[in-house]
């Protein structure tokens, strides 16, 4: 047996060994978890006691002496403002000076080696398709990491690494990104797992990501998108993977779709700030109404989506969901530079569309508390608005209004998608495995049928499009020299109602007529959702009385999203709109349920 196992020994030595290359690792500090990448970032000079691997260690720059009392004031900030950081971190401090290591925790090598300490969060809500890092010199590439569970881990670096400034203004802000973009070093999936498998990393960064990233925003993961950023219906019209689960109320409410995992990742998780989706026909939009956070559509063209994928070029915009309104405005600059300009003269002119006029009700109530308020903020006149009838008066030899633009989003999307994504793909899915198509979930399928079977040409689809668009601008939603806008759109784009997660339907859920909430679509207009308040219900699931978001959308002229963000600090300021909070209830917080 000696013998046998020394020659098996001798010839796999014999063989050429393949270089083993350390990925990091996972340790736990307590009872907390944390990614140690395998690159070192600094060094100390003193040597470290702790000969057993890897130390926590805290950094602290002192431009001057720091005594014991100076020092305990520093850290209890650390422990206050980073959720990185903890106790056992601060049991060995160094104090350097004039050393270019941001203050925060380390690990520390028996050598004096410092290395990032990256804490670990379990992706719980299945926000999240696919987590990473970034590498020392701004590469990407997969978290090689895991935590106890049944989720992803993501890896979170310690918010006193950053400091914001001038020409990094989103300095470690960290960013969910939906899985339609490319990020290099990453790949794509687009909801499809045939297309994942299909197609290699991607050698480009989208420009939208990389404007955030440039402005110092950390990339900690991609996330979930419904397949082809189509509408789908959780759970039924998800099937290559699994739908987010959207925290707010018994947590078992569909959490809309396309960008359905920023979304429920934004309202599940405290240690994510803000996320890219999409936005086409409500890709943003609904699932923010949905999980009660800020989310916005822009004017369409505000920034290049090279690197993303398709949908529909004529409607695809790129735009954010966020908690905190501020930092949302703050990176929506960023994004939308040099195309956004911040104005402070606001519309003395607001149509209002869905509000209540009986007060019987907590939401009539509360619709009609927000709409006084913005009414006073602006000094404004308020009218109810009525598209059609206003399509009809400025129109009077036109056709109808939903005769002509009804089913024009369906075919002018059905057919680009179509002609942009599946047809490329077909034709490359069938190259690599006989002739083969590749599993498409329903929803894109019913799509691409439209698209091929609609009798109305893509040309006159565009048509009706442009003729909207150019009616829109021309009387409802006109520009202006001193308000950017000459009216302030305000609309309630939902009554609250459950949705379950678990209901069983017929097949994927027809296209809706023509809404409120497809006017800034066929218009290019910005469009931005805004958290007031929540309301109760009778969960099913719970047999217990929960909650769910009410949100209101404010549009205004193309071009005009500086001012709706620089209304929405007003807004803040004025005490009208908060930051939502996480968990089951936006205004309370409270837990998850499971």
């Amino acid at each position: 047996m000696m013998l046998l196992l020394a020659a098996s020994l001798l010839h796999v030595a014999a063989v050429a060994a393949s270089k083993v290359v350390s990925t990091g690792s996972t340790v736990s500090v307590g009872t907390i978890h944390y990614f140690v990448p395998p690159w070192s970032v600094g060094k100390v000079g003193a040597p470290i006691e702790d000969n057993d691997g890897l130390l926590p260690v805290t950094v602290v720059n002192a431009k001057t002496s720091v005594n014991a009392s100076r020092l305990s004031e520093i850290t209890k900030n650390f422990l206050e403002s980073d959720d990185v950081i903890q106790q056992d971190f601060l049991k060995v401090v160094y104090l350097v000076h004039d050393s270019t290591l941001p203050d925060g925790p380390y690990f520390a090598s028996s050598s004096g080696n410092l290395f990032n300490a990256y804490r670990l969060y379990s992706d719980f809500a299945g926000a999240f398709s696919e987590t990473s890092i970034t590498g020392p010199d701004g590469s990407h590439s997969v978290l090689p990491a895991n935590v106890p569970g049944q989720s992803l881990a993501v890896a979170v670096p310690s918010r006193l690494h950053f400091q914001k400034t001038i020409d990094k203004p989103l300095a470690g802000v960290r960013l969910g990104v939906k899985d339609i973009y490319d990020i290099a070093g990453l790949k794509t999936s687009n909801g499809n797992r045939a297309w994942y498998q299909l197609y290699p990393a991607a050698n480009q960064t989208a420009t939208a990501v990389q404007k955030l990233v440039d402005a110092g925003a950390v990339i900690v993961g991609k996330m979930k998108t419904s397949q082809f950023a189509n509408g789908e219906t959780a759970t039924a019209d998800w099937v290559d993977y699994h739908a987010p689960f959207n925290p707010r109320g018994d947590g078992y409410q569909d959490p809309s779709s396309s960008s359905a995992g920023p979304a429920a990742g934004e309202a599940s998780y405290s240690w994510l700030d803000i996320a890219l989706g999409s936005d086409t026909g409500g890709s943003i939009r609904s699932p923010s109404q949905l999980q009660g956070i800020y989310g916005n559509r822009p004017s369409h063209g505000l920034v290049p989506l090279d690197n993303t994928m398709p949908l529909c070029p004529h409607y695809d915009t790129a735009g954010l969901l966020a908690r905190d309104p501020i930092l949302w405005s703050d990176a929506a600059t960023v994004l939308y530079q040099p195309n956004i300009t911040n104005s402070v003269t606001y519309p003395k002119s607001i149509l209002a569309v869905g509000f209540p006029t009986g007060a019987n009700k907590k939401l009539d109530n509360m619709l009609q508390s927000f709409l006084q308020n913005m009414t006073s903020l602006l000094s404004a006149s308020v009218s109810n608005f009525n598209l059609t009838e206003s399509w009809a008066t400025t129109n009077p030899s036109a056709e109808p209004l939903l005769s002509m633009i009804n089913s024009t989003y369906e075919i002018l999307s059905a057919k680009e998608q179509g002609r942009l994504v599946r047809d490329p793909f077909y034709t490359n899915y069938a190259a690599k495995q006989d002739g083969r198509l590749p599993h498409v979930n329903p929803a894109p399928i019913r799509r691409w049928a439209l698209g091929d079977d609609a009798k109305a040409t893509f040309a006159e689809a565009v048509a009706n499009k442009t003729r909207f668009m150019d009616w829109f601008s021309g009387n409802i939603l006109k520009s202006d020299n001193a308000s950017c806008s000459s009216d302030l759109f305000v609309y309630v784009p939902r009554t609250p109602a459950p949705k379950y997660r678990d209901t069983y339907w017929t097949g994927p859920q027809a296209p809706g007529a023509f809404s409120t909430s497809r006017i800034s679509v066929m218009a290019e207009v910005p469009d931005i959702v805004i958290p007031i308040g929540e309301i109760e219900y009778e969960s099913k699931v719970t047999n217990h009385t929960e909650v769910l978001p009410v949100t209101v959308d404010l549009m205004a002229a193309k071009g005009c999203d500086g001012m709706l963000f620089s209304l929405v600090r007003k807004m803040y300021e004025a005490g009208m709109i908060a930051k939502v909070k996480t968990g089951r209830s936006l205004v309370h917080g409270d837990d998850i349920l499971y």
